[in-house]
């Protein structure tokens, strides 16, 4: 299901993300909760590198959406909790290719915070995400065109 893409040229453009997507009437709202990369049996994540880290997440956040019948371009906002900001900022290059793997060019509304430390001490990235779904096909209203007055 396709967001209409909102960047007001007063804000400048955008590079990696966008201002504001307008999701289409219709569509099932996907509340998706921070994931971090892969845990062990005891619920400490088990990956070290922060790109890895990133990955993992985005693929559990990946996972969720999936799983509810959506597709990666139903993502209309995603926030990404990081615990360095240098570490994420000294990995743009591999970060972007981390992520156009499972993205694509689709770059939802973002936004991206440093916060101090996470649930799992060995966490380094977080994120959580908001999907709009088409409904099943076989409850979507068919396609009327506009009434000519």
């Amino acid at each position: 299901m396709s967001h209409e893409v909102i960047n007001p040229a007063r804000l400048g453009e955008p590079k990696g993300w966008n201002n504001g997507m307008l999701a289409p009437a219709g569509g099932r709202i996907l509340f998706i909760a921070g994931q971090t990369a892969p845990r062990d049996a005891t619920g400490r994540v088990t990956t070290e590198g922060f790109v890895e880290q990133f990955a993992g997440a985005l693929d559990a956040v990946l996972a969720v959406l999936t799983e509810a019948g959506g597709a990666p371009e139903d993502i209309g906002r995603m926030t990404v909790f990081v615990t360095d900001m240098q570490a994420y900022k000294c990995s743009l290059r591999t970060l972007g290719r981390a992520y156009r793997e499972r993205m694509g060019r689709h770059y939802p509304a973002m936004a991206l915070l440093e916060v101090k430390g996470l649930v799992d001490d060995n966490a380094l990235v977080e994120i959580e995400a908001t999907a709009v779904i088409p409904p099943p096909s076989h409850l979507q209203a068919p396609h009327r065109p506009p009434v000519q007055a």
